[in-house]
């Protein structure tokens, strides 16, 4: 019977972050969220916030385990199903310049962030998930690492509203300056800095598409190689994660096993089986509608889990951090675009 209450309790809280989900894709849908490339994810967690910060001091404790389950089973599940996007047929499309180029600009981000995040004395995870999100694919890659290294909640939400802060500018940013030939690159060059450098998915589909199919093109599968990344990056974090905590542990004479995120490899699989094309586009389509809801549920347990004055907890560094790495990967992509693409050749 106890069982069947818990059980019962966690549906509650299950249920709540659902109707979240379901009014942040309702409110997604309207003209003005699409005009801004908003996704569900990003209506979900500000959903989230607004009740964290109203009605959450009277929701029934026994709800909390559900809104929990949403925050970590649920991402994990959909991180996986994420893979439904990307081909490794993408990948060769693309080239070996973008390949390299994501590399540097994936690896040198999260570099720097870690770097910064210790010269300004920041919480170490908020450092690692901002990072994380500007370097690889924006909320996306802040919920991989999220279930990785597995921190407090309002963390993940600090990171989050980082990154989608920074990438909304730079969608809006990128087409005006390329419009006054302020980023004097080729179709193909400005496709790769767009894909290599801007947070979010939707943010590179909004400033692609204002910048002509030519860089739309090209600026998506570059940004989903950026994605395919989250992988390797997850791997390392778990590691040294890993040994850190081992190394606590092994001091507590606690245990020392290290945490290999399942997730990851899971979601590598499933590209794998989707470069096969097996399945039709129809049934691909509805999965990745499905992961978006499910992305959007995490997102916002998350949110819920986050209140003002745990943003007033973090402090005005992480969204310094997450500024000086926009403005490295401004001039740093734009370097690496102006004079490392042509040197490596353009879908080479």
């Amino acid at each position: 019977m106890k069982l069947t209450e818990q059980l019962s309790s966690m549906l509650h809280g299950v249920l709540l972050i659902t109707l979240f989900a379901c009014a942040a894709f309702y409110i997604g849908d309207m003209g003005w969220v699409k005009a801004l490339s908003l996704s569900p994810m990003v209506v979900g967690i500000i959903l989230g916030m607004l009740y964290a910060n109203s009605l959450r001091n009277n929701l029934p404790e026994t709800w909390v385990p559900g809104i929990a389950f949403c925050g970590k089973r649920v991402l994990r599940f959909g991180i996986i199903l994420y893979g439904f996007r990307l081909t490794f047929q993408d990948v060769v499309a693309v080239g070996f310049s973008a390949i390299i180029v994501d590399a540097i600009i994936v690896c040198g981000t999260i570099l720097l962030g870690v770097l910064l995040g210790k010269l300004l004395k920041m919480d170490r995870s908020i450092a690692l998930l901002a990072a994380c999100g500007s370097g690889i694919c924006g909320a996306a890659a802040v919920l991989g690492v999220d279930g990785a290294i597995r921190p407090k909640p309002y963390k993940t939400a600090v990171a989050v509203a980082t990154v989608v802060i920074f990438g909304t500018l730079s969608m809006f940013l990128y087409p005006v300056l390329y419009r006054a030939g302020v980023f004097d690159l080729t179709p193909d060059a400005m496709g790769i800095y767009t894909g290599s450098t801007i947070h979010e998915v939707a943010h590179v589909v909004g400033a692609g598409n204002a910048m002509g199919a030519a860089v739309s093109n090209s600026a998506i599968i570059v940004k989903m190689i950026r994605v395919m990344m989250l992988v390797p990056v997850l791997l390392v974090i778990a590691f040294f994660v890993a040994k850190d905590v081992a190394g606590r542990s092994e001091e507590a004479g606690g245990s020392s096993k290290i945490n290999i995120p399942w997730f990851a490899i899971l979601f590598l699989v499933v590209i794998g089986f989707n470069s096969l094309n097996l399945l039709p586009k129809e049934l691909v389509d509805f999965i990745n509608t499905l992961d978006t809801f499910l992305l959007t549920m995490a997102m916002s347990a998350l949110g819920a889990e986050t209140s003002i004055d745990k943003f007033k907890k973090a402090g005005f560094k992480p969204f310094l951090l997450a500024a000086i790495l926009w403005c490295w990967l401004i001039v740093g992509g734009y370097c690496l675009a102006k004079y490392l693409v042509p040197v490596l050749g353009v879908g080479c």
